[in-house]
């Protein structure tokens, strides 16, 4: 359909002119200016929406200074554009036009308030040309400077235009790419019959604006022979580190702003083959808002020293981040990872002693742990409930089965049965519980995952049935069965503590008081280990018994023993040094780790947060708590005083205010700029880790990394790619871009064709 410009005695609509056409804008300000100059009474009353919605100008009616070409084939209006030129005269010689957009005939008064408008505007303009003329005379130097910088910037050659444009097009293909998660390659070379030339994706894309006529694409290959690739793979490489650069800065620009942050990884992921890391940075950006945002991979390395000195090597050399500067590290990973991690975390403790070791909010404590038990079966156990989860993800009709099966089974506790089938259809394998609900879970996922199995219906295809064949193994194994038993038991002990840290600020306040309680539970296990041991075994071999699972040793294990006729190792005793003992242990180590004096320091801190004050009695002493971060303190000899009039602003506040429950709420209080330090502990504190993101919608970084993972190929993931998508929504500069790669790669950036790669023509 197309637009007809909405200013009065015009005539111009899209499909007869070239000219571009410009919407109302949204801001009510700038549209209302946008209105008043049209001086077309009937839009007066419309919304700022509604005009940028249905109505038009073109741009005619827009000085030329207002307009700005970004690329041969778009024109956009500056920021500030507003309509200046329009002919609000030439109606009077046809007044019987019944068509004409009708003019709001001014009123005397509205006609004086326009012209002093004008004056005023006019007097304005040449007092800064005063005040600019006067900073000249006095500073005659600089402006010396200007003039000689003027003459060191060389006018652009045709030549040089044109490749600045043709270098812009390209760009613009990658980032749409990246953004629309279009992997670069094409068809695979096994699907292309012989001797047919079949273009990657980005060339089909280049092709296509070819084809619709984008000039400086068309010129520069009309005379490329056919079989030529437009942009060669190593180019395409050389772009797409630089798109990745770029887009990268905007964030840590607003990073390096904030000063203080902190440094999360998620788990290691496969990106065309190769092991990395995601890089996850938390800052308060200039709007006090906590935000989450994903910066890149990291190359994994084995060896964890090297894995330490790269990762500290790019944050701080390769990305420009300042590590004194950070307040945190978290690092979530799976159990084959854990321990490398750990190094990585103490090396930048070696160095940053303020990076302070936390546990990750979005991660549950008890998954946390569990992950972290250095035990094979542990591990191997995880990953079957991860397996049987996603299995049963796969449909809404495995789902609906399990359902029946939970049905069946507690027909005379409905009420348990209907809570958990909602959990099944949750990603359950993350909660505190996750192992209670296992083992209340097991028997319908056996009788299920079985029936899938040996279905003689025929309803599921035979990767289905296979799968739940496997998974079925899996499940009915003895060692499985005692792993989960132990997991439950040991980790029970830590679930309130954990989902208290993933609460409230006031829970996480006053989990950690309760630490040492958790401590001292675990260690009088450890004590009588034989004791609890013999508990959990029992609870192991009844469920095996009740599901029908044969009680043996791992295959391993028995295969080992096969020669020693002494050995008088029973299952219970085996499984009490293989996987209770190391487990128990390995958990009070991790939890004091992770829980450090100076974690547990800044935990404290939190009674900064007024609804903590208030069920603390306002009688508090942060001073003592805060002193790790006293460097950080814009004012620290005042910190004192400034805490002592922040209890009473809270303890002596009116009837009919609230106080504050979050850091988040706390830090938007119109009045916190006269509390400086306050400020700034508040900030450091909500970028702690451990600290949970207030507002969902400035987490998007850790959601998008997973949404990428979860809808691209392993083979088709590209960490370039995968930043510009992940950050769809950051502003690039092109021109920046372009720039960079005309110093970087000045020779091929003349001709960017590869005639070295050439495909057989048909």
């Amino acid at each position: 359909m197309p637009n007809f410009c909405a200013a009065p005695n015009c005539t111009r609509k899209s499909t007869q002119s070239d000219l571009a056409f410009f919407r109302f804008p949204r801001d009510p300000a700038r549209c209302q200016k946008w209105v008043e100059n049209c001086r077309r009474a009937d839009l007066e009353d419309k919304t700022p929406d509604q005009l940028n919605k249905h109505y038009r100008l073109c741009a005619k009616h827009f000085e030329t200074s207002m307009i700005c070409r970004t690329s041969p084939y778009r024109t956009v209006l500056r920021d500030n554009a507003i309509p200046t030129i329009f002919d609000l005269t030439s109606h009077l010689n046809n007044p019987h036009s019944r068509h004409r957009k009708r003019i709001k005939e001014l009123s005397e008064d509205e006609i004086r308030t326009l012209k002093q408008k004008k004056i005023d505007e006019t007097s304005e303009q040449e007092q800064k040309h005063k005040e600019i003329n006067n900073s000249n005379a006095q500073n005659p130097s600089a402006e010396e400077v200007g003039e000689e910088q003027d003459e060191d910037i060389l006018p652009l050659t045709l030549e040089e235009k044109e490749n600045k444009e043709y270098l812009k097009s390209l760009f613009e293909i990658l980032i749409l790419m990246g953004k629309q998660n279009i992997p670069l390659d094409g068809h695979e070379a096994d699907e292309i019959p012989e001797g047919l030339f079949t273009p990657d994706n980005f060339q089909a894309l280049l092709e296509c604006r070819i084809n619709s006529g984008e000039e400086v694409l068309r010129k520069r290959f009309e005379t490329t022979a056919v079989n030529t690739l437009f942009c060669s793979k190593t180019q395409q490489k050389q772009m797409l580190e630089i798109c990745e650069s770029c887009i990268r800065e905007e964030t840590l620009r607003e990073v390096r702003d904030s000063h203080f942050f902190s440094i999360i990884t998620d788990d290691v992921v496969d990106i065309a083959g190769e092991e990395h890391l995601p890089v996850l940075v938390r800052f308060v950006d200039e709007s006090h808002n906590l935000r989450e945002e994903f910066v890149g991979f990291l190359p994994y390395e084995a060896d964890a020293e090297i894995l330490a000195m790269k990762f500290h090597t790019t944050i701080t050399e390769k990305w420009g981040l300042n590590m004194e500067y950070c307040r945190g590290q978290a690092y979530i990973v799976s159990s084959g990872f854990s321990s490398k991690m750990k190094v990585v975390a103490s090396r930048l403790l070696e160095k940053y002693p303020q990076a302070v070791y936390t546990l990750c909010s979005s991660c549950a404590l008890n998954m946390w742990l569990a992950k972290s038990v250095p035990v094979t079966g542990v591990s191997v156990a995880l990953g079957t409930i991860e397996e049987v989860c996603s299995f049963f993800h796969r449909s809404p009709q495995l789902l609906l089965e399990l359902d029946n099966v939970i049905s069946i089974l507690f027909q005379n506790n409905e009420e348990k049965g209907k809570e958990l089938k909602e959990i099944c259809h949750s990603q359950w394998t993350g909660r505190h519980d996750a192992f209670e609900i296992l083992v209340d879970l097991l028997q319908a996922l056996v009788l299920c995952l079985d029936g899938i199995n040996s279905d003689t219906n025929i309803r599921w295809n035979n990767c289905i049935a296979g799968r739940a064949f496997i998974l079925c193994s899996a499940v009915t194994d003895f060692d499985f069965i005692v792993t989960i038993v132990v997991l439950k038991n040991v980790l029970s002990f830590t679930r309130a503590f954990g989902k208290n840290l993933q609460g409230q600020t006031s829970d996480v306040f006053f989990a950690a008081s309760s630490l040492t309680a958790v401590l001292h539970s675990l260690n009088e296990v450890m004590e009588n280990i034989e004791v609890y041991h013999e508990f959990w075994f029992e609870e192991a071999t009844n469920l095996a018994t009740k599901l029908d699972i044969q009680m043996k040793l791992p295959g391993k294990f028995r295969r080992a023993q096969q020669g020693n006729l002494e050995s008088q190792l029973t299952s219970e005793s085996y499984y009490k040094e293989a996987l209770s003992v190391p487990t128990v242990e390995h958990i009070i180590q991790e939890l004091k780790d992770i829980f450090s004096e100076q974690h547990l320091k800044a935990l404290k801190c939190l009674s900064l947060v007024p609804s903590v004050m208030g069920q603390l009695k306002f009688n508090t002493s942060e001073e003592h708590h805060a002193d790790m971060y006293r460097s950080d303190l814009p004012n620290p000899d005042t910190l004192s005083a400034e805490l002592h009039c922040w209890r009473i602003k809270w303890k002596h506040r009116g009837k009919d205010i609230e106080l504050p429950s979050t850091i988040y709420e706390a830090l938007h209080l119109p009045d916190i700029k006269f509390f400086p330090n306050v400020y700034a502990l508040l900030k450091v504190l909500c970028i702690l880790p451990v600290m949970k993101v207030e507002n969902e919608r400035y987490e998007n970084g850790r959601k998008r990394l997973k949404a990428y993972l979860r809808n691209t190929l392993t083979d088709q993931r590209s960490s370039n790619l995968a930043l510009l998508n992940i950050n769809f929504d950051i502003k690039h500069d092109l021109d920046l871009m372009v720039d960079t790669y005309i110093k970087l790669y000045t020779n091929k950036s003349e001709l960017p064709i590869d005639n070295s790669e050439t495909i057989q023509n048909t």
